[in-house]
């Protein structure tokens, strides 16, 4: 009995050594990389953070990310003094939920690294360092996007340097506190996360400048009117009836202007005062591929090049999608449609305008410098898209500046100066039927001829409950990028 006893308990042991021996190999072999990558893999994790990461600084120095030390077992936290004023730009850095933004674009610049010997100040330095990133971001410009955008509960600007691609401001709502997000406890972590519902299409962990898109509307008639002088010269030149609506091809549908307005005339004149009717009888006289070409050389479909992580690509539907449905590409020429941009997008395009048909590389980092303050890397500007000639940007930004200075311009209630030959183009894109629309306002200048434009801007105020069911661009983000647009002529930049 006793042996038999024995016997039992020798082959549980046998077994439970077989279980052990397979298991110790799954984690060596099987599992060693998903368990290395963990979340829960403290050894990772202290390493992210038990060294200090390098700065991020606004482009007069003053600093909106960094590592200070604390008493605890990573001895250094990352802090974001500016909070939710830069949280767009920075992103985070998070023991949990890892690196957004700036902080994981130039993940391996800010965290310890080796760095080459290439001066005699280097050799003298040389071993394990971190650098820290200057940006293009101007804090005063920075601020007047908050303000402007104060009342609202969504919305986003973005400017831009026309002549490098410099984001001189990028602020978006809804915003949060990134300093939840770098807090030495994970617990405490994912309760800041679940707190800012990151399921929802609204979270404010997606960036309302470069991470959401909404219907341009009208705005994307600078592309349509780039596409026409460009393409169709003649085209421009075409007498348009007023009318209050019309007729779409192949349906017994219309399509009619903004509370039924009655416009007409060539197009200088119906972008001046946004007349849908015109644009889209234009659209169907340039034809899906024209257009579609257009769209493209301006950066549609495609992911913006810019230093941050997760930007989206805005959308115009390929050629091909149009055959046998001439009606969806009248409402793609206006702007409404499948066409969906960014907010950043479409400072793209007009930046791309304002500078002579050609869009610069945007970007964040202005230079990379090193623990002494000694420059590591300059940011050198490069052209993204070709996007359309200097006469055809010539001809679109003198009909632009129509919309800011003529009679009936519909941005022409924002109070820019004239000597400043501002060039604007609202836009207003409904959304469903019954609710409100989507308020754009993309502008640049000034436009004096003594110099090229100083800074581009777009902003856009969607729709959401609450906002209004009548709103119009001019009434709503014109404002908001107005202030933006004169604070940075002011200022110079």
């Amino acid at each position: 009995m006793l042996d038999k006893r024995l016997h039992i308990i020798a082959v549980v042991f046998v077994i439970c050594f077989g279980i052990l021996f397979l298991q110790l190999n799954n984690l060596q072999y099987k599992s060693a990389s998903s368990l290395l990558d963990s979340k829960y893999n403290l050894q990772k994790v202290s390493k992210q953070v038990y060294l200090p990461r390098g700065e991020i600084l606004a482009s007069d120095g003053t600093v909106l990310a960094e590592s200070v030390p604390v008493k605890d077992v990573y001895k250094y936290q990352r802090e974001y003094p500016l909070s939710s004023l830069t949280e767009d730009i920075t992103g985070y850095d998070s023991i949990y939920y890892g690196t957004s933004g700036l902080e994981n674009y130039y993940d391996s610049i800010l965290t310890t690294h080796n760095t080459p010997a290439s001066s005699l100040h280097g050799l003298l330095t040389t071993g394990p360092t971190t650098d820290n990133i200057v940006t293009t971001l101007n804090l005063q410009l920075q601020r007047v996007a908050q303000q402007a955008l104060a009342k609202y509960k969504y919305g986003a600007v973005v400017a831009i340097d026309p002549s490098n691609g410099d984001i001189l401001a990028m602020y978006g709502k809804p915003t949060f506190n990134p300093n939840l997000l770098a807090q030495h406890s994970i617990h405490a972590e994912q309760a800041a996360y679940q707190a800012l519902n990151p399921t929802s299409p609204s979270t404010p962990l997606l960036s309302e400048a470069y991470q959401q898109r909404f219907a341009p509307g009208s705005t994307f008639k600078v592309v349509t009117s780039s596409a026409v002088y460009q393409d169709n010269p003649s085209i421009a030149t075409h007498y348009y009836p007023y009318v209050t609506q019309i007729s779409l091809p192949d349906t017994s549908n219309t399509l009619h202007n903004y509370a039924y307005e009655s416009c007409g005339g060539t197009m200088p004149v119906l972008l001046e005062v946004s007349c849908d009717t015109g644009y889209a009888q234009i659209g169907l006289a340039l034809g899906a591929q024209n257009l579609s070409n257009e769209a493209l050389a301006f950066g549609f479909d495609q992911i913006p090049p810019v230093d941050l992580t997760g930007a989206v690509a805005s959308n115009f539907p390929s050629a091909a999608s149009f055959a046998n449905q001439l009606p969806f590409l009248a409402y793609s020429a206006i702007g409404q449609g499948n066409v969906q941009a960014s907010c950043l997008q479409m400072a793209m395009v007009v930046a791309g305008v304002a500078n002579g048909g050609v869009i610069m590389t945007p970007h964040l980092m202005s230079k990379v410098v090193d623990s002494f303050g000694q420059t590591v890397q300059t940011y050198v500007p490069k052209p993204y898209k070709f996007a359309t000639s200097a006469s055809t940007a010539k001809s679109v930004t003198k009909d632009m500046e129509l919309v800011v200075s003529g009679p009936k311009g519909t941005a022409n209630n924002l109070g820019f100066p004239s000597s400043q030959q501002i060039a604007a183009k609202t836009g207003t894109a409904q959304t469903v039927a019954g609710a409100g629309s989507n308020n754009w306002l993309v502008t640049f200048g000034p436009n004096n001829g003594t110099s090229k434009p100083l800074v581009a801007v777009a902003a856009v105020v969607p729709y959401y409950p609450g906002i209004g069911t009548d709103t119009t661009g001019d009434q709503i983000a014109g404002p908001v990028a107005a202030s933006v647009l004169e604070t940075a002529i002011s200022l110079g930049l």
